[in-house]
């Protein structure tokens, strides 16, 4: 009986946490709703909610949105608005951090994660799983000597905390695997092996 336990928590489990991510955010989302007036809103129109409007409506804001900052007029305005942005106190440099940091993690010419490495931290002897996210720059390149890299250092099983480090390149490994796979492998605590990842993209493929 304890192993039919165990096998229906490693079914039920995952099955269970993903429903609840899903509902946290379509529920989040789901307050653009109150952005509307409230004569349109679906509990108005129709006499109750509908789940998951809210979602819809807040992907159709930023779909239009990057539809319409392509053109010129849009590029124009958004620039009026950074420049506004940026002449306000403290909300310039928080707009600023995010927008770079944003700019990094979501252009596709972005060099964010762009290769896994393999390297000794927090202790000579002791290794873990890095991305490459660029080189040294500004007023800190100069204080470096020799060939430096950029690496996070992701927390595990959350990997959206983490640790930013400057080691020389020579101490860092490429590794021979996706960046997907390696942060499978750090959010299963090294229980999903890149083997097995790389087996289950391969039957992923297949089917």
């Amino acid at each position: 009986m304890r192993k039919y336990f165990i096998t229906g928590l490693l079914i039920l489990v995952p099955l269970a946490i993903t429903l609840w991510v899903l509902h946290a955010v379509i529920s989040t989302m789901d307050q653009s709703l109150l952005l509307l007036p409230a004569q349109w809103r679906p509990e108005a129109l129709v006499g109750f909610k509908i789940p998951g409007l809210g979602a819809l409506l807040t992907v159709l804001i930023i779909f239009v949105t990057g539809l319409l900052t392509k053109n010129f007029i849009g590029k124009y305005v958004v620039g009026l608005w950074e420049t506004a942005l940026n002449h306000i106190p403290i909300v310039s440099s928080i707009y600023s951090s995010v927008k770079q940091v944003s700019d990094t993690l979501f252009s596709s010419t972005g060099n964010a994660f762009s290769k896994a490495l393999l390297i000794q931290y927090p202790r000579e002897g002791s290794w873990t799983i890095a991305f490459l996210t660029g080189k040294p720059g500004g007023d800190v390149a100069k204080h470096l000597n020799g060939d430096y890299i950029s690496v996070y250092v992701p927390t595990t099983p959350n990997p959206t905390s983490g640790y930013f480090l400057m080691i020389p390149k020579k101490d860092a490994i490429e590794l021979d695997m996706s960046v997907d796979t390696a942060l499978k492998y750090v959010v299963s605590m090294g229980v999903v092996a890149p083997e097995m990842a790389a087996q289950a993209e391969q039957n992923k493929a297949c089917n």
